[in-house]
């Protein structure tokens, strides 16, 4: 017979307490401030201690939850703000944003506002340089997807193809990505339809075989920004160089 665990809110401040003390704020997120937990979500925890030289996150199980406690000190913290948000995830942000107080600090609602907007903001767009490199790579993958013959090696194109498309749509578009579980709840922000179309596409392979609607999704993508490239793409090709007879690069 299993032991009730006790609510998110109380084993999250009982874990605080033990572990932290002298903190000055703490906050709860996740799957479970948001509503959607399950029976095997974790709590989230971000804490700000001004005595802590460094970020570092740590792992626990106590209280019968999984936890994953991240530390700050109230500067550290916005690092991981900028490099989140140069990433396309803006993990910390969410968290500080949608968070509960289980200790409250007066610099918590400035923390949460800046938070929120960066969210608000979205990532910044691609340059046109990183457009064309994303579309050499998404369209290496689709080349390679079309022409395999072997199932294995099918399904694991098949998952590269599902994460360098998201990726392409959404940040060509200004959303924040996702891994995981999180590439769809991305998609679905963006576009419910687009979303239901691009995971009935990889559903149909995963089920029949079938590659077509993963390579029509693909060329939707790509359409926007010129579709597949290969022909004329390089990368780390220094500028006005040729090569000479001998081979070597010179100047032109």
């Amino acid at each position: 017979m299993s032991i009730a665990r006790p609510c998110a809110e109380k084993a999250a401040a009982k874990f605080v307490a033990r572990h932290f003390p002298l903190c000055q704020c703490a906050v709860l997120a996740g799957s479970t401030v948001r509503g959607e937990a399950t029976s095997r979500s974790d709590l989230d925890i971000v804490v700000f201690d001004e005595h802590v030289p460094a970020a570092y996150r740590e792992s626990f199980v106590e209280e019968g939850w999984p936890i994953e406690a991240f530390i700050h000190n109230f500067t550290s913290y916005q690092a991981f703000f900028e490099s989140d948000c140069r990433r396309g995830r803006p993990s910390l942000p969410k968290m500080v944003a949608e968070g509960v107080a289980i200790i409250e600090d007066a610099r918590l609602k400035g923390m949460k506002a800046e938070a929120k907007r960066l969210l608000e903001k979205g990532p910044e767009p691609w340059p046109a340089e990183t457009i064309r490199s994303k579309r050499y790579f998404l369209t290496d993958l689709l080349d390679d997807f079309i022409g395999s013959s072997d199932r294995m090696e099918d399904l694991f194109i098949a998952g590269a193809l599902a994460e360098a498309a998201s990726e392409f749509v959404l940040r060509t578009n200004r959303q924040w990505i996702g891994q995981s579980k999180w590439i769809m709840r991305a998609l679905r922000n963006f576009n419910p339809d687009f979303a239901k179309q691009f995971s009935e596409g990889f559903d149909d392979f995963y089920l029949t075989g079938n590659k077509e609607k993963i390579i029509a999704l693909a060329d939707l993508v790509l359409r926007p920004y010129g579709g597949r490239l290969f022909s004329g793409f390089s990368l780390g090709k220094p500028e006005n160089s040729a090569l000479n007879k001998d081979g070597r690069q010179e100047m032109i």
